[in-house]
């Protein structure tokens, strides 16, 4: 049978892993090795894809993927291959004297010491969700935003050390293996590479050691110093299980420090230790894990001779491209194209190492990909069984299993999510959002009156007068009133991340996605594209697939960000009744979901045809959200959002001022309809004047919303006033309705345009700037058309 023929609660063992390419690499990388326990827990709410438990953690899969996997020996009880524990006390750990005490641990190269103050780098380094980024916080007391879900760093920061300024940390996104499997990967892998740190800081999640260990491996065939850090030991001893410190060292040949860094418990034993081994040079002692074995039919012993004579034929080659020997003899034998290609091997001897790896595969029984993740799998057992005393079940998994029968149920998930957006749309319009408002607006009409009345006492010029307050202040105290609309959406959605939900959502919405072309993956970009673009179109970095990572890059703009909220709030408070208000607000959100998912349809058949990116993915448990982490987060929205209300929208407010005041020979323009503004303005009109509102006052707001959407807000200010009734002469609430739909639609922020060129490419940005503005101008005149159809004006 398959993977996929398994009933929930059942188990088995894996037979074959069949399939080929990056995805068989990273299925294997992910533990899915040959005689390896599988238990299936559950199906998605649609049936497809499911969710397995392997290794001790719990792992998502499409059932296309799950019928790559044969299994056998069907049974509905614990494997035999769990190790079991070793029951006795845990021993102290010692701290930085150990050094001394067991020398034999450590490669100490004098001749490249690091002098006492000079300047190190270090590489922090570990599996997604395993607590990385906290503990980059906590070295730097940087204000990194922490999520709970698998692939929150989507690209390499640099901090300082607090407890040592010479030292240098760079947080690499999170990976399961060395392997070119997706973007993150690649980063990492480059960057330890060619950048050659001076240590390396291995994290790893001590409640799931047999997987994060895998990648700790493959760190130390790099050679580089390095000390691995058990983050969660909180955890670990909370749930009732210990792991031996010592002999966990022993056995690797690198420090091992217990950490928490949630709690910043051994954050500075981690950091003693790191400095030591770093300016020491300390190479790891032990990077062979494939020991010879007495039986010449083990697997791992034809590893064991395929790997060593590999090496020994390629020496010269990796020292000439700078490859640490045996990591590029394992990743030849896996045919890594990017080593391959790095290692220059001519052409008339890439025969001879083909035939190695044939070799070692007829003796093995295993291909070379599955042969490698067995060597490594089977050390990591054997280790984790003399070193770990299992826990108990975790009340973290206990909460997330009785949580997960209702928000991954098959009759709840959905409606469920769907209620969840409800509210959290409900509460930042028309509940904790609009209060806030309201008060945020008193707040900014005081201020204005207290300038105003100042300038007035000190008899200012009546032009700079008419700058302050009719520029100036107007454009950015308008949209300032609106921050609190912005910081209570980012906190609902910070709730979500932080919570694990965000994985779920992935998880129920993966075959739904699916029909438009997208992974399930591909939900949590867009649902932070409900908070900004920039974020969100950096969030697709996580997806392993260019194509996926493309298409949702163009999907993005159609998920209506923050930004837009003041030009919603706006328009919808001058033309629709109180009790329609929220109702219009979450109808412009629907409509950019709809048409989003139109567009999806259209790229999946056009530019973007083939199928979406495997959906293999770690399902974190669910934890309560740390109050730091929200706050921190909401802070930093709240600060970009303020910082660009006092940088673009200030600029752009004098600008339009300017304009306004002066014609085209620079001289004060008699009446508004004579400034150079209204000539530019009459310039663009006629491009919206089918869609019913032409004046030139609408037309040059549409135009200084490309800077920065609320631009558009301060401009409609700094024309009409602050008088709804002016405002209200512009629009009727039928063409207020199509403007609404045009600005849902068209093209996102300058940030957001060069952020999508950082990503994809010049040409994308040109594409979405293009694409967006005539879907929004079709999509809006299609609106105008049927509305005037049935009467409405």
């Amino acid at each position: 049978m398959t993977l996929d023929e398994l009933q929930p609660g059942e188990a088995a063992l894996i037979k074959v892993v069949h399939g080929t390419g990056a995805l068989r690499h990273h299925l294997l990388d992910m533990g899915l090795t040959p005689r390896t326990h599988v238990e299936l827990v559950k199906r998605a709410p649609m049936g497809d894809p499911i969710q397995v438990k392997v290794r001790g953690y719990e792992l998502t899969l499409r059932l296309d993927e799950a019928r790559l996997l044969t299994m056998e020996g069907l049974h509905d009880e614990e494997a035999a291959n769990v190790p079991a524990a070793k029951w006795h006390f845990s021993i102290p750990h010692p701290g930085v004297g150990e050094f001394d005490r067991a020398p034999s641990y450590h490669h100490h190269d004098k001749a490249t010491e690091i002098p006492e103050g000079a300047p190190m780098s270090f590489a922090l380094v570990g599996n997604q969700n395993c607590g990385k980024t906290t503990l980059f916080n906590q070295l730097t007391g940087a204000n990194q935003h922490v999520g709970n879900f698998p692939g929150v760093t989507v690209d390499r920061k640099d901090g300082q050390m607090k407890l040592h300024p010479e030292a240098r940390v760079t947080d690499l996104p999170g990976i399961y293996s060395l392997s070119p499997y997706s973007n993150e990967e690649i980063v990492t892998r480059d960057f330890l590479l060619q950048t050659h740190p001076d240590g390396i800081i291995n994290i790893v999640d001590a409640t799931n050691l047999e997987r994060n260990l895998y990648l700790t491996m493959q760190i130390m065939e790099l050679g580089i110093p390095m000390v691995l850090a058990l983050n969660m030991m909180d955890e670990v001893r909370e749930n009732g299980g210990a792991i031996h410190i010592n002999e966990l060292e022993a056995t690797l040949g690198i420090p091992v420090i217990p950490i928490s860094a949630a709690k910043n418990e051994g954050i500075a034993e981690l950091v003693d230790h790191a400095v030591h081994v770093a300016r020491n040079h300390e190479k790891p002692m032990r990077i062979d894990f494939c020991a010879d074995s007495d039986d010449p039919d083990d697997p791992v012993a034809a590893v064991h001779r395929g790997i060593h004579a590999m090496a020994h034929l390629i020496e010269p080659l990796a020292e000439k491209a700078g490859l640490p020997i045996r990591f590029a003899a394992t990743k030849l034998i896996e045919h890594d194209p990017l080593v391959e290609a790095k290692l220059q091997i001519p052409p008339e001897q890439k025969p001879i190492y083909d035939q190695i790896s044939k070799v070692m595969e007829q003796e093995s029984g295993l291909d070379a990909e599955a042969a490698l993740a067995n060597m490594r799998f089977t050390f990591i057992t054997g280790l984790c069984k003399e070193t770990i005393v299992r826990p108990h079940e975790s009340k973290e998994h206990k909460r997330s299993a009785q949580m997960d029968r209702y928000l991954t149920g098959k009759y709840t998930a959905i409606p469920i999510f769907i209620a969840i957006m409800g509210f959290i749309f409900v509460m930042t319009f028309n509940g904790i959002g609009a209060l806030l408002t309201s008060g945020m607006e008193w707040i900014v009409s005081a201020i204005t009156d207290a300038i105003d009345a100042g300038l007035t006492a000190a008899d200012v010029n009546p032009v700079m007068h008419a700058l302050v307050i009719d520029g100036i202040v107007q454009g950015v105290g308008t949209v300032i009133s609106f921050l609190p609309t912005i910081v209570t959406l980012y906190f609902f959605l910070s709730i979500l991340e932080d919570t694990g939900y965000m994985a779920r959502v992935a998880f129920v919405m993966d075959r739904l996605l699916r029909r438009i072309g997208l992974s399930g993956r591909s939900i949590v970009p867009l649902l932070v594209g409900f908070g900004c673009s920039v974020p969100a179109i950096m969030a697709t970095r996580t997806l392993s697939s260019d194509r996926d990572r493309k298409m949702t890059i163009l999907l993005t703009p159609f998920m209506s960000c923050s930004a837009k909220l003041p030009i919603y709030t706006l328009i919808i408070g001058a033309f629709f009744p109180p009790q329609y208000q929220a109702l219009v607000m979450i109808s412009l959100y629907i409509l950019g979901i709809c048409c989003g998912i139109l567009y999806a349809l259209v790229l999946d058949r056009t530019r973007f045809r083939g199928e979406p990116v495997p959906f293999v993915m770690e399902l974190p448990n669910y934890r309560i959200p740390s109050a730091k982490s929200v706050v921190r987060l909401v802070w930093d929205k709240s600060k970009g959002f303020v910082m660009k209300a006092f940088t673009i929208i200030f600029a752009a407010s004098i600008v339009i001022w300017f304009l306004q005041m002066f014609d085209g020979q620079l001289n004060p323009a008699a009446t508004p309809d004579e400034s150079l503004l209204a000539s530019i303005g009459r310039a663009v009109a006629p491009i919206f004047a089918p869609l019913g509102f032409g004046d030139w006052r609408v037309a040059t707001a549409i135009l200084t919303g490309f800077t920065a959407k609320e631009t558009l807000v301060s401009t409609l200010t700094v024309l009409v006033g602050e008088d709804v009734a002016a405002l209200q002469a512009l629009f009727t609430p039928f063409t207020a309705l199509v403007f609404l739909t045009f600005t849902l639609l068209y093209t996102p922020c300058v940030a957001a345009i060069a952020t999508v060129k950082r990503e994809s490419g010049g040409r994308n940005a040109v594409y979405t700037v293009v694409t967006q503005c005539a879907i929004a101008w079709l999509v809006a005149f299609v609106v105008h058309l049927f509305g005037t159809a049935i009467g409405l004006h």
